[in-house]
């Protein structure tokens, strides 16, 4: 089988918190004066796989939620977003994880979590061989690393990626209502998958707190230290810094919107980069492809800015043309 051909009837294997969002439609009132909230489906690697299936791509995402109307809610989003959801497994012990996200005028958001379904995900419950068939493997751990079995489902699944000789995409996903005043464990947490990622996205705030460099380009250097190959640092409507671990690093722009939330904005940029890089011989990225990959990603992750929610707000390969 030809490489093209391989790449074609592979996938993108996204694991994950699948939740839903209650977001304000309140703008600047925040979750303490505000009153009026939309039921959205989110969770970072759940936009992360709708923004593949969006863009034309394959993805199956691995997730709990719970055994409940909202639990029903998800999973029938997601299969209308023709994500396979064979991996999503439903607890009878507990609810569906929830989120509640207050909105700035700017589109910026700050969060309470209600942790639910998504921490009882065990490696037992799912299929022996469910990274066959996958080259690339997400993981977006806002959740991932809280205690639970989840947490140990996440290690394990990483390690094993590795070992199949798969990309491995990480993004932190810090969040101040999870872990807020424990920041040093989140960053001791984080050092198991940066030394295994190959692929690690980061917001500048996220890159300043994990690596403790105000600078860009030491930050990158801490990551690329650590293993990874590709890393880009997300600078909102200025773009995306985009570095290489041979030392070749730029700035690529984004382009100007009128952002209205920016909830699953770096989750869809996520997705689109991904599939950027599943388009191609994953051993032969160059810097330049890289860049071009990246310019993309800005667009879509820039558009999904421009609507409420994460997963209703995401692009589709029409709207991009």
């Amino acid at each position: 089988m030809s490489l093209e051909a391989t790449m074609n009837c592979q996938s993108i294997v996204c694991l994950g918190e699948l939740l839903i969002d209650f977001v304000c439609t309140d703008i600047d009132q925040g979750l303490v004066k505000g009153k009026s909230f939309l039921k959205k489906a989110g969770g970072a690697p759940s936009n992360v796989a709708v923004a593949i299936t969006r863009l034309g791509g394959r993805v199956r995402l691995a997730a709990q939620v719970g055994n409940d109307p909202f639990g029903e809610f998800l999973i029938e989003t997601l299969r209308q977003e023709s994500v396979d959801t064979a991996l999503i497994i439903r607890d009878n012990a507990l609810p569906t994880t929830l989120a509640f996200v207050g909105i700035q005028h700017d589109g910026e958001r700050d969060f309470v979590f209600c942790r639910g379904a998504d921490g009882n995900l065990s490696l037992q419950s799912l299929p022996a061989d469910f990274l066959s068939g996958s080259r690339i493997v997400h993981l977006g751990a806002a959740t991932g690393l809280m205690d639970g079995e989840f947490y140990q489902t996440y290690t394990t699944i990483a390690r094993r990626a590795k070992e199949q000789g798969k990309m491995l995409s990480f993004d932190p996903n810090f969040r101040s209502g999870l872990w807020g005043g424990n920041e040093a464990e989140f960053i001791r947490r984080c050092e198991p998958f940066l030394n295994m990622a190959d692929v690690v996205k980061m917001s500048e705030e996220e890159l300043e707190l994990i690596t403790g460099q105000t600078d860009r380009i030491q930050g990158c250097r801490y990551l690329h230290d650590r293993g990874a190959t590709f890393v880009t640092i997300t600078l909102g409507s200025q773009g995306t810094w985009a570095s290489h671990r041979d030392g070749e690093q730029a700035l690529v722009p984004s382009i100007a919107v009128n952002s209205v939330d920016s909830t699953g904005a770096g989750d869809a940029f996520v997705g689109a980069l991904l599939l950027r890089f599943m388009q191609r011989d994953t051993r032969a990225i160059t810097f330049d492809d890289f860049v071009v990959d990246v310019t993309w990603a800005n667009k879509v992750g820039a558009l999904t800015c421009t609507r409420f929610g994460a997963i209703d707000a995401i692009p589709s390969l029409a709207e991009l043309a």
